[in-house]
């Protein structure tokens, strides 16, 4: 998915620098006809493009092109990197602004929609995995599937479970989703998660009786928000339990 989205922003960056150009020249033959305001809304359709299908940067860089090719093909003088008419001036500065201001739209409304569809799959794990113990499934299977939900959850290298506690000092996730090395908090989103195992402890009415061993990769950042989904995951493995400890 990383790979996906770093090809799609390359074609996005390098559009964001051709398109306006191959769109301002297009529109040469018709510069005498044609409304300077009227080629500067071409421009600003053509920002809007880039900047809903691309990055912010992608967004921020068409902006800029459109404007430097609005100035040398659609104002007099012609061809060259000069405005001599003072509504032509104007024109390019609300064209880049118009372009900034609508990159930063588009960003956060694909930042909202990435939320959104986050949420929506975290939801849909924990429902999968709490049908799974619901279901009394047996309790190997449920681990294996939350080591599998950590291991996307978390960005991890690894993921396993260890039955029983452990009275050694550990790096640990803790129950409300922050990151601690003993007694120091961890910077994550700074930093992102350390590249040492942590601790992710599976309990029952408050008893721990066992963790999952994660080994995170350095640097990746990990929102808090996926952090407390991980902490319940580990919370329906601890329900899986609950028939065991009924019969202990």
């Amino acid at each position: 998915m990383q790979l996906i989205r770093s090809h799609r922003d390359l074609i996005a960056g390098l559009a964001a620098v051709v398109v306006p150009l191959v769109v301002a020249a297009a529109l040469v033959p018709l510069r005498q006809s044609f409304a300077s305001t009227a080629a500067a809304l071409v421009l600003v359709a053509v920002v809007v493009a880039v900047a809903a299908n691309g990055s912010r940067f992608a967004g921020w860089v068409a902006a800029v092109s459109a404007s430097v090719w609005f100035d040398f093909f659609l104002t007099r003088p012609y061809e060259r990197f000069a405005i001599s008419h003072r509504p032509d001036i104007e024109t390019a500065i609300s064209l880049f602004v118009v372009g900034i201001a609508v990159t930063e739209l588009a960003a956060r409304g694909r930042h909202h929609r990435l939320v959104a569809t986050e949420e929506s799959d975290h939801v849909a794990l924990l429902y999968d995995l709490s049908e799974l113990v619901a279901a009394g499934a047996p309790l190997d299977d449920v681990v294996e599937r939350a080591n599998a939900a950590l291991t996307e959850l978390l960005h991890l290298r690894q993921s396993r479970y260890v039955h029983g506690t452990t009275d050694s000092p550990r790096t640990r996730i803790d129950h409300d989703g922050h990151v601690f090395l003993g007694q120091l908090r961890w910077g994550v989103h700074q930093m992102g998660l350390p590249g040492k195992e942590l601790d992710l402890v599976v309990q029952n009415r408050g008893v721990a009786l066992g963790r999952f061993v994660v080994v995170p990769t350095p640097g990746w950042p990990v929102p808090l928000e996926r952090r407390v989904v991980a902490v319940a995951v580990a919370d329906q493995v601890g329900a899986a339990m609950t028939p065991q400890l009924r019969t202990a």
